[in-house]
């Protein structure tokens, strides 16, 4: 099964809403890429930034099932949609 640019991009910028709707989890995002709300408004259509969107939750299991729960849609989606995105296609071996 194959994603279109666009379509990843718009399961990213849905897990970007959800990752915003956290309280808990926004911070921690925040803090770990550098990022501002501010950036998250500018940068919301950038398929790089929306990629390490999908980088930070995919980090977590059960981030993971939270926001593919959320926006019902299996977890192996967010993966597929990463893959798709910039950077999304090199293999770190670290």
């Amino acid at each position: 099964m194959t994603m279109s640019p666009e379509t990843a991009e718009t399961l990213a910028l849905r897990t970007l809403a959800w990752l915003a709707s956290d309280d808990e989890l926004l911070p921690v995002f925040l803090g770990s890429t550098g990022s501002t709300e501010r950036d998250l408004r500018e940068r919301a259509a950038d398929p790089d930034f929306l990629g390490s969107v999908l980088d930070f939750v995919l980090m977590d299991d059960a981030w993971v099932v939270a926001a593919s729960e959320a926006q019902d849609v299996a977890p192996e989606r967010l993966v597929m949609a990463r893959q798709v995105l910039p950077g999304g296609g090199q293999v770190h071996w670290t």
